[in-house]
């Protein structure tokens, strides 16, 4: 997906991605992680999820990039909250507001220090195939040795759906993540009533992963 198409669905309020509620897959996952509060977290591609703000609660530095500035204006006026606005350079800008700081522009380019921690809903998933093991190994780049990973991914047959969001089947996480600890914590697989599987799907299923870099 190229930022065009990004820029688009924002624009056009096509955020069908966009959850209106904390992600259950926090209070149920992220305590296995042990991070402390003092630890920094990274959240890539984190539109205006509320999942900032329920991480902002358990931790003194929670940090997004999201390519869409209307996004990014979004989640602080939603919140009511003024931030501190700093144009960067190469086309980053950074708003800041107490625990939350969101960088806007490039993932590939952000200018983001190494972090403790990464909350990954919606940023692999949002990948083409080919796009993926580049998104990875710049992830990586990014975490300290040892750092953990909360990553959730999609799984249904690519071929009854067009993505984004694509499937990411569990011998692509472990082959895209080889070298570092991959432990699947959960998997909730739709029931007939899932928008998806009225959409025409077979199958369709979220899964969770816990991912631990080298130390």
């Amino acid at each position: 997906m190229d930022s065009e198409f990004w820029h688009n669905r924002w624009a056009e309020n096509r955020i069908g991605f966009h959850l209106s509620e904390t992600n259950p897959v926090l209070p149920q996952f992220w305590p296995q992680l042990g991070i402390s509060r003092d630890e920094t977290v990274f959240v890539p591609m984190c539109g205006k999820s509320l999942d900032l703000t329920w991480l902002a609660e358990r931790h003194h530095q929670v940090i997004g990039v999201e390519l869409s500035e209307i996004a990014v204006r979004a989640y602080f006026s939603e919140h009511l909250y003024i931030p501190t606005v700093t144009t960067l350079g190469n086309g980053h800008t950074l708003y800041e507001f107490d625990e939350v700081r969101i960088y806007c522009g490039d993932f590939f380019t952000v200018p983001v220090d190494t972090v403790d921690a990464v909350y990954d809903r919606a940023a692999l998933i949002a990948m083409p195939e080919k796009m993926r093991e580049s998104y990875v190994q710049h992830l990586l780049s990014r975490v300290k040795p040892g750092g953990k990973i909360l990553l959730v991914t999609l799984d249904y047959p690519q071929q009854e759906m067009s993505g984004p969001p694509f499937s990411v089947p569990a011998p692509d996480v472990e082959s895209l993540f080889k070298g570092c600890d991959v432990k699947h914590l959960g998997r909730e697989d739709a029931d007939a009533s899932h928008p998806r599987m009225q959409q025409g799907l077979s199958r369709f299923a979220e899964e969770v992963w816990l991912i631990q870099t080298p130390a």
